[in-house]
């Protein structure tokens, strides 16, 4: 991996060593120069969980991408930085009810404790969490609670309503191929369902939507609705993406796509 040009990507310095401090730091960068989209969904574009990959879409073409890619892209970095990184899949809580196991990848990262990151989610905490506290941990986003389930599993919790179950067991990327198959083509899939692109700045948060621009300064939340030249211009100014057409909501299972590719 081409450690300076993924740090030129998100604007960080190369941490003179792997501690809690440089985690920090590392993650908010991303977290505000990398933005949690499901682009290729409907463009549509393959999306290959392999690092080589990844890092030609996130760093190269200036892209963002969803959890597997997201934070399988961060855990290499960290790793090539000194850090020691473990793959954890996660159910998403939803709709009143727990999806299913491989919804999520996160990241557990061991320093003097464990630690939880999560550059991949959307909105959720901004700065790595402990995983071994009992309290309630404050961040910008607000507030989260980290519980041990019987059987071992993790519970996150934010503002008191759950987000994520996460399993101990270590995961390779390639666990998450099958997944992500599935959240790019089944039409069952949230992200096939709607087009989104989001990341956050020192003073909130942007979003686009389908057709809205969703801007959130201070906890003040603005929408507006976006016609097509309004969304490519959105695209450009809020995240760096130049392109001809703005994607568009597709049709699901999107043809081309083989099953567990290669």
């Amino acid at each position: 991996m081409d450690v300076d040009a993924y740090l030129a990507r998100i604007g960080a310095a190369r941490p003179a060593v792997p501690n809690v401090t440089a985690l920090r730091e590392l993650h908010v960068a991303h977290l505000l120069t990398v933005p949690f989209e499901n682009l290729s969904v409907h463009l549509p574009e393959r999306i290959v969980l392999d690092e080589e990959s990844l890092f030609d879409k996130v760093v190269r073409r200036r892209r963002g991408g969803f959890c597997y890619e997201l934070n399988g892209l961060f855990a290499a970095l960290l790793r090539e930085l000194g850090f020691t990184v473990t793959l954890l899949a996660g159910r998403v809580y939803g709709g009143g009810q727990w999806g299913a196991p491989f919804d999520h990848l996160a990241l557990r990262v061991d320093l003097d404790e464990p630690w939880l990151a999560d550059v991949g989610f959307g909105r959720f905490a901004r700065e790595p969490l402990r995983l071994n506290a009992c309290a309630p941990q404050e961040d910008v986003e607000g507030e989260f609670l980290v519980l041990d389930l019987p059987g071992s599993d993790i519970e996150v919790r934010h503002n008191g309503e759950p987000v994520y179950r996460l399993e101990p067991r270590a995961r390779e990327l390639a666990d998450f191929v099958p997944s992500c198959w599935f959240q790019a083509t089944s039409p069952d899939s949230h992200f096939t369902q709607n087009v989104l692109c989001a990341i956050c700045t020192p003073s909130g948060r942007i979003t686009i939507a389908g057709d809205k621009l969703i801007e959130t300064v201070d906890g003040k939340r603005a929408v507006r609705d976006l016609d097509e030249r309004e969304k490519l211009e959105a695209y450009r100014v809020h995240f760096g993406l130049d392109m001809n057409e703005a994607p568009a909501l597709g049709n699901f299972p999107a043809p081309g796509l083989r099953p567990f590719p290669n």
